[in-house]
């Protein structure tokens, strides 16, 4: 299995004890920051520096000749985005107060906390990698081009909003921290998954699984695999998916369906990168980016306690949200074209002509399954196609223009009632509701009256004559 590195640049240990240097390498590597220089001499610093770049550096205060305190100004004059911790001996408020003052980044007392230590490094490097990815995201957006179009060619759309987010998944890509990925059921998730895993560069694989009903003890046989004789039936050892995952992309789906037990072996994962396979003592590293989508509102979920507020600060420190496809209706007839090709393939035949009242239809339905609902719209069209021009009864069975309210409106019904509509002081007439509804109706569907009295529940006859009614009242 290939090593292991992090961070990305090294981590420079200036320290004139050679014992204190080798014994902070060791606990650095024993927790995954194994990407590690050292420095015994303060006088070499800023050149080695010049000559190597570096991720951070761990300044000791009290050494002979140039001293830490003279040094840490001179590095943060010459290096201001490397961040500089500073280990001493000194137990002082005022050294500290002066430390920070001069651009330390923080200031930790010798004997140093193993875990201080690490939470102090990890937390660091995060910050650096979060000032990368604002000035890549900076960058993106004022030359709006996309570094790796080729990733993103799998999601078909054309819309402003998915442009927009394909350039931040883009900046995003790059750093190693987890993002979060939410939207409606059908949105295409899981494909926003795959393009920020194509354009990060990662050479290992993307590996997916959906979390919903897994209870504890399978999410960490799944995720941390086991050692054989962990448990009867355990004949061999087990790699889980995060190993597979090694130098690659952890996609969990629906994480709001988590239990707090498996929430709370995650953030371990994220914050200090190693786990146990069940049955073992001994921790394994993971560098494997981690990406979550979920359909549910997370936040209220916090605000219920029913998902750990932690653990959703940590998952969003990227956050991709992707819109319903009811708010992004001119990808439709791309998305069509697209569905109807992959169907006419997949059931061997030839794509049919489409009638105009196709996308009157289809632009007027709220889609409560969005992009997967369309594509099943579609292929059970083009199945019980024959010949000619494309049947639009299949189609109208799907989407809820049967000329009846039935279930299947249900959802579009209820986000419309939930929206309201608003009166002013002086409430219209029934017949000017009346006549506004049709009209409403009327342009939706570009003037088709079938489709218009299917929208509002009546024949076309009954449309019709209250059209030439209307007529009539304007005469007299």
């Amino acid at each position: 299995m290939k090593k292991v590195t992090f961070p990305e640049l090294p981590i420079l240990v200036v320290d004139d004890e050679e014992q204190f240097r080798l014994s902070l390498v060791m606990t650095l590597n024993s927790n995954g920051i194994n990407h590690v220089i050292e420095c015994g001499d303060s006088h070499a610093v800023l050149d080695m520096m010049q000559k190597i770049p570096c991720e951070m550096v761990l300044l000791d205060l009290a050494m002979p000749g140039f001293s830490g305190s003279e040094l840490l100004p001179e590095i943060v004059k010459e290096y201001p985005r490397v961040p500089v911790i500073i280990l001493t001996a000194i137990n002082e408020v005022n050294t500290a107060v002066e430390c920070m003052k001069c651009g330390a980044f923080d200031y930790l007392v010798k004997p140093v906390d193993e875990n201080r230590l690490v939470t102090t490094v990890r937390r660091a490097a995060e910050l650096l990698q979060v000032q990368d990815e604002n000035s890549r995201l900076k960058e993106y957006l004022l030359s709006n081009t996309l570094k790796h179009p080729q990733a993103f060619s799998p999601i078909i759309t054309a819309h402003a909003s998915m442009r927009s987010i394909f350039q931040y998944a883009e900046a995003v890509a790059a750093t190693p921290l987890p993002v979060l990925i939410t939207g409606e059921t059908g949105v295409g998730k899981e494909l926003i998954a795959k393009a920020v895993h194509a354009a990060s560069g990662r050479t290992g694989q993307f590996v997916a699984v959906n979390v919903a009903g897994i209870d504890d003890t399978l999410f960490s046989d799944t995720l941390f695999g086991h050692r054989r004789g962990a448990f009867t039936g355990a004949e061999s050892d087990r790699k889980g998916l995060i190993e597979q995952a090694t130098d690659g992309t952890l996609f969990l789906d629906e994480i709001g369906e988590m239990s707090q037990e498996s929430q709370v072996k995650l953030l371990r994962i994220l914050q200090e990168g190693r786990y146990y396979p069940i049955g073992s003592d001994i921790p394994r590293l993971s560098n494997a980016r981690i990406i979550v989508a979920t359909n549910r509102q997370v936040e209220e979920m916090v605000q219920n306690n029913t998902f750990r507020r932690d653990l959703y600060y940590r998952l969003q420190t990227h956050r991709i949200h992707i819109p319903p496809l009811r708010e992004r209706r001119s990808d439709i007839p791309l998305l069509v074209e697209h569905f109807t090709q992959k169907a006419c393939v997949t059931l061997h035949k030839k794509a049919p002509a489409k009638p105009p009242e196709l996308f009157i239809l289809l632009n007027n339905y709220l889609f409560p399954g969005n992009v997967r609902e369309l594509e099943g719209i579609i292929f059970d069209a083009i199945s019980r196609h024959q010949k000619g021009i494309l049947s639009l009864d299949a189609i109208r069975e799907r989407v809820g223009y049967s000329g009846n309210h039935d279930h299947e409106l249900r959802a579009q019904i209820d986000f419309a009632i939930d929206r309201k509509i608003a009166f002013g002081d002086v409430l219209p007439s029934l017949k000017e509701i009346v006549d506004l509804l049709i009209q409403e109706a009327l342009a939706r569907s570009e003037g088709n009256q079938t489709i218009a009295a299917r929208m509002i529940g009546i024949t076309r006859r009954a449309l019709n004559n209250r059209l030439h009614r209307g007529k009539s009242d304007i005469r007299k």
